[in-house]
């Protein structure tokens, strides 16, 4: 398939499968274009377990490799922050170093007022501290 839309479309549909996943990881290994690679390993972080996201990472050419990473780590945040498990004392500072996509996705996920409460008046931009006064009630 020399076409990367359709072996997007294979991709996808692959997604969809948990069964399929182990395929698709080698899939990604061998994927010639880096990009539509790296685009296969965005979708599938949200679906992998925690422990699984690293290889999936790894699987990547080093030169696509980081955003990978940062939204392994985000998303092992914001895993945290909704189970309660996160950072027990963080500060606009802390906010600070979280990606856009983070802090909206903190702010629609997240529960605990003082997650939200920091948000709201130290978030990045406009539409975060907004989502999280909304989300505070």
């Amino acid at each position: 398939m020399a076409d990367g839309h359709a072996r997007w479309e294979l991709y996808r549909a692959a997604l969809a499968s948990d069964a399929a996943l182990p395929v698709l990881l080698a899939a990604v290994v061998a994927e010639t274009d880096a990009a539509l690679a790296s685009g296969v390993v965005g979708e599938a972080l949200e679906r992998v377990p925690r422990t699984e996201r690293e290889a999936w990472v790894q699987a990547l050419a080093p030169s696509v490799r980081a955003f990978s990473a940062r939204r392994a780590h985000e998303l092992g945040t914001l895993e945290d922050l909704r189970s309660g498990a996160g950072v027990r004392e963080f500060g606009p500072e802390l906010v600070d170093g979280w990606s856009d996509w983070l802090q909206l996705r903190i702010a629609a996920e997240v529960s605990d007022p003082s997650v939200l409460r920091v948000l709201a008046g130290s978030g990045r931009t406009k539409r975060i501290r907004r989502a999280a006064s909304v989300a505070l009630g």
